[in-house]
């Protein structure tokens, strides 16, 4: 096994373990709001915390990006671990069971290890470049779909920008008449897991931040998929706009999509 996955899952690990424990004793979660419709808990605090202590202990010169805690630079800035310890914060608030902790390191922008953990299945999913990606030591390949018919794919609304609500919803509808339905679960890292698992067929969401979809877009690549932006390109970082499936999959979205933000742009 790659050495920082090694780190990598253990890290994912403790960390989701605390939010599971804390997840039985609501009374303890202490919520409050950052930005518009945008939320985080001490357990979101405290998980990170855990993760950066297990990540410091074995790479101390490494820099480390987190949701709450920002950029800790370190002495080597060629490798990044950028960590959201809480992937589905809304969903752990309201006490729906679907959120994760991801993980992914870069190695002078290229994303060579990824783990999302979802501790309240025990479903770790896992990938390091070249090497495959895997769902608790099982290797892992993404869905067969041709075109969008009889598709499911998953999603996210613009909630934090719902200024792009008109084109978003206008995308939707076009989307909708062509695939089969939609899955909005709350959390992206775990959409895209379950793209590499083959559970949805595609993904599309508007507006991320590199911490909620840095570990699942290597998981889609490494399961035999494709991850774009809204354009085709891979300025998906950047934008935080992104698309992912298979090969096929992510075409017909990208054509569907291309069409719609053109119409918007002349509207």
């Amino acid at each position: 096994m790659h050495p920082m996955l090694n780190i990598a899952i253990r890290a994912a690990r403790k960390g989701g373990n605390l939010i599971a424990k804390n997840y039985e004793t609501p009374d303890a979660i202490e919520a409050s709001q950052k930005g518009s419709n945008d939320f985080v808990t001490n357990v979101d605090r405290d998980a990170e915390r855990l993760i950066i202590d297990v990540i410091r202990k074995a790479y101390p010169q490494h820099t480390i990006i987190g949701e709450e805690c920002g950029e800790l630079a370190g002495e080597d800035q060629d490798i990044q671990w950028v960590i959201d310890p809480l992937d589905g914060t809304t969903n752990f608030i309201k006490r729906l069971p679907h959120f994760a902790v991801s993980i992914a390191v870069r190695v002078k922008g290229r994303t060579e290890v990824a783990v999302v953990y979802d501790p309240m299945r025990n479903e770790l999913f896992s990938a390091a470049r070249g090497q495959g990606a895997q769902l608790n030591g099982y290797r892992l390949r993404g869905g067969n779909a041709r075109d969008l018919d009889g598709t499911v794919l998953a999603t996210g609304f613009p909630f934090k920008q719902k200024q792009h609500s008109p084109t978003y919803f206008r995308m939707m509808e076009v989307l909708f008449a062509q695939c089969a339905d939609f899955r909005r679960t709350g959390s992206a890292a775990l959409d895209l897991a379950y793209v590499a698992a083959g559970r949805v067929d595609g993904f599309f969401e508007i507006g991320l931040k590199p911490w909620d979809f840095a570990g699942g877009e290597l998981l889609v690549r490494e399961a035999g998929g494709m991850v774009t932006d809204f354009i085709g390109g891979h300025n998906y970082m950047a934008t935080g706009n992104i698309v992912a499936g298979n090969p096929r999959v992510v075409k017909s979205l990208l054509s569907t999509i291309r069409e719609e933000l053109s119409d918007a742009l002349k509207r």
